[in-house]
């Protein structure tokens, strides 16, 4: 899928605000990280989980009724072209639905089969692999990046909770030598994880580590690779055996090659430059990496979003430890951001927007009810996320039901 010149245009003048330092092709090898003595073997395999089953039964029809109308709503407010929702409350029942379309020029709709794409979601995910493998003791949270991947500014003190935790002052990857490769040179090129990192490599920090909260993809990214590092195994191998395999994710994967991903789904998109329209976006999943190149379905984000909240995968100490954190500087809308994972109103989880979609999936610990958001819309302006907008009217409704 070829996005017209105009919205590269208009991708490529937000991103180069992001950063106005280039970095050289010769960085891209120094991000493989030092040489280094075998990785430790870590002391279990696969955690020991099962599949939460969904509730039975169907929702309150009157509290169905609500969540429908929130749900139109706040699509006709953000002009989202398809969706799909899904509200599970333990006791009570379950709802699940889609709306809309996946394709806007061919009026193809939106079906409750399809995979979306998770984008930031990923993160928690990725600092989920990090934490199992501290609790293994294979790697430590006041580890510093600079065991792991070489010339990282600042990084013989950037720890990896201060990265997992966005408070790492690390630079972001979209400087204008990333803009030139992808969105200039070749939107379809597949891009590995060690050339997303080689991009940050000696680029000057945002701040100085632990001193503020700035929202970056750079430091998962990073994680990502201290995961490869730390197992001697690729990030998507290690994902597969220690998170979606045990959890059953059959529907779940981290691609890079969009020609992967099962069709029909979704084609995303933003607002157009000018007038009212939308622009389909490109689709290039490996731009993303271990901070966004996740897909799912709304199942399986049923069940990632209840084991994320409730610690299924961590030792309850290293739960603990994760849901320390504090509001971001600068970044998406949580009450807080903790490790990999953030808070809003009492409800753990995670949202992801760019590119074409937003999501939002989240756990309520307290009521174990669990919300999961899919749009095939994103970069509304003025700024807004809609699929978190979404979460939070849902979570509303329901704890406004008698």
């Amino acid at each position: 899928m070829t996005p017209s010149s105009r919205g590269i245009r208009r991708t490529h003048r937000a991103t180069l605000a992001l950063t106005s330092v280039a970095v050289t092709a010769g960085l891209l090898a120094a991000c493989a990280g030092p040489p280094a003595a075998e990785p430790p073997t870590p002391r279990s395999s696969a955690p020991a989980v099962e599949r939460p089953a969904a509730p039975d039964g169907e929702l309150p029809a009157e509290l169905v009724s609500a969540l429908q109308k929130t749900m139109q709503d706040t699509m006709a407010e953000y002009g989202v072209p398809g969706a799909a929702v899904g509200v599970w409350i333990p006791g009570a029942g379950s709802w699940t639905a889609v709306a809309g379309v996946a394709d806007v020029e061919n009026n193809e709709p939106v079906t409750a089969e399809m995979q979306w794409p998770i984008r930031s979601i990923t993160k928690s995910y990725t600092v989920t692999l990090l934490l199992q493998l501290v609790d293994e003791g294979v790697v430590s949270l006041d580890d510093t990046i600079d065991e792991y991947v070489d010339g990282i500014t600042d990084g013989d003190s950037i720890t990896l909770r201060e990265l997992a935790d966005m408070s790492s002052g690390n630079s972001d990857y979209f400087t204008d030598a990333f803009v030139q490769d992808w969105l200039v040179d070749d939107p379809d090129r597949i891009f590995t994880l060690d050339e997303l990192n080689g991009y940050v490599v000696d680029q000057p920090a945002q701040f100085a580590p632990g001193t503020e909260k700035i929202y970056t993809n750079a430091n998962t990214n990073l994680l990502g690779k201290v995961v490869e590092v730390a197992t001697g195994q690729d990030f998507a191998d290690v994902l597969q055996e220690r998170i979606l395999d045990p959890l059953g994710q059959t529907e779940t994967a981290y691609i890079t090659d969009v020609s992967t991903w099962t069709e029909p789904h979704a084609l995303g998109y933003s607002p157009a430059e000018t007038g009212s329209g939308r622009e389909e976006q490109i689709a290039n999943l490996s731009v993303l990496g271990p901070a966004g190149s996740m897909i799912t379905s709304l199942d399986d984000a049923r069940a990632w979003g209840e084991m994320l909240a409730t610690g299924a995968f961590l030792t309850p100490a290293t739960q603990d430890e994760r849901m320390k954190g504090a509001p971001l500087d600068a970044g998406p809308p949580y009450d807080i951001y903790a490790l990999g994972m953030g808070q809003t109103d009492g409800w753990w989880g995670h949202n992801g927007e760019g590119l074409g979609y937003t999501a939002a999936n989240f756990h309520n610990n307290e009521t174990g009810a669990t919300i999961a958001v899919f749009f095939n819309l994103s970069d509304y302006e003025p700024k807004a996320h809609p699929a978190d907008q979404l979460f939070r009217r849902l979570a509303a409704v329901i704890e406004s039901a008698p």
